[in-house]
């Protein structure tokens, strides 16, 4: 975050209070004996996402597996590793065989554009949350998570279209750029299973995910109910 976006945020009382939170929950789950607490401290090191967003990941898989709601997991957008890593664990704890589907370049993140209403702070990271193929696929190995996974490397615009992913109960988006998450809705929307759980990283904190969802929405003339996370994750259920 740069001074002038940081200037920016910090004036913001949601963005204070949301910060507050999360610093509670993370010291709360560094020493709670919880299934959660547990998986928690071994992904943090490798995942930017908040715990209030990595909980609410968690609890969209236990709802999923426990409603019987058909179709793999899907990231796109994983960085590190760690958020897809917390989801995986959860499909460990609950017995549960569905696959998981981890969409990056594996080379940070690609430019913002003119679609991005703010791309003047947006351009500044291009490149960052940068993760490597080899780093998140030995993360999934020490955690057994390797047999269920598939990694698809590359731009979403390029995979998206030739990847059977086939249904979907849960879908990360965290691709932070207009174009990223409308990519996303537009491919993967319609193969998430009703019931299915879909999470928005980034809707909060980035004006072109906000607007891609809202777009998204509006030419579908849907208008699902956002779920709160915090300061910058939403999520709902698909109806």
């Amino acid at each position: 975050m740069n001074a002038s976006e940081a200037l920016s945020r910090i004036r913001e009382p949601a963005f204070l209070a949301s910060g507050v939170m999360n610093s509670l929950l993370h010291v709360i789950d560094t020493i709670a004996p919880t299934d959660y607490g547990r998986a928690y401290r071994q992904v943090r090191p490798y995942t930017m996402s908040s715990n209030a967003r990595l909980r609410a990941l968690n609890a969209a898989v236990e709802q999923v597996v426990q409603r019987q709601v058909p179709g793999d997991i899907v990231e796109c957008g994983t960085a590190r590793g760690g958020s897809a890593a917390l989801m995986g664990m959860a499909l460990q704890r609950a017995g549960d065989p569905r696959r998981m589907w981890v969409f990056d370049t594996f080379e940070g993140m690609p430019e913002a554009n003119s679609n991005d209403p703010d791309y003047e702070h947006a351009r500044h990271y291009t490149g960052t949350c940068r993760g490597e193929l080899a780093e998140v696929s030995s993360l999934f190995g020490r955690l057994g998570l390797l047999d269920r996974t598939h990694f698809v490397q590359g731009l979403f615009q390029d995979t998206l279209p030739r990847t059977p992913t086939g249904p979907i109960s849960v879908l990360h988006l965290d691709g932070d750029w207009y174009d990223s998450v409308m990519v996303c809705l537009e491919h993967l929307y319609d193969h998430v299973s009703p019931g299915g759980m879909i999470q928005i990283d980034d809707y909060g904190y980035w004006a072109g995910a906000r607007k891609a969802v809202e777009d998204f929405f509006r030419q579908r003339g849907i208008a699902p109910s956002l779920r709160y996370i915090d300061y910058s994750g939403r999520q709902f259920s698909k109806p």
